[in-house]
């Protein structure tokens, strides 16, 4: 039987984790950027450590209806910018995503975000 391979494990845990940040946008994000779509299948990664259909902790926190949340785990208000500096810059548990996923990426992961 053979292990994992760590660096694939880190990889997948990362990108969950991006998505659940990426649900706040930067500052200067424009409103209406991204595509709900494509953004379920950025998710798809951070359902490792997020869920999208329940508020429930799993690794992190549950995404769902996060945008009609006051605040995130932080502290801050939930915003597009807040969110997706999380997913830039990562937090307690959770890898900055700011290399592994272009701004569309971001984009799209907000704005599924949104609909959950």
């Amino acid at each position: 039987m053979s292990e994992a391979n760590p660096t694939k494990m880190n990889r997948f845990r990362t990108w969950a984790l991006v998505a659940a940040v990426a649900a706040v946008p930067a500052v200067g994000f424009a409103a209406g950027k991204g595509d709900a779509g494509k953004g379920k299948a950025v998710f798809a990664q951070c359902s490792v450590c997020h869920n999208a259909d329940s508020g429930e902790k799993k690794i992190g926190p549950g995404l769902k209806g996060l945008f009609k949340r006051e605040k995130l785990g932080t502290g801050k208000k939930v915003t597009e910018a807040n969110v997706r500096a999380t997913v830039d810059d990562g937090g307690p548990g959770m890898p900055a995503y700011k290399e592994m996923l272009s701004d569309a990426e971001k984009d799209d992961l907000i704005a599924y975000l949104k609909t959950l």
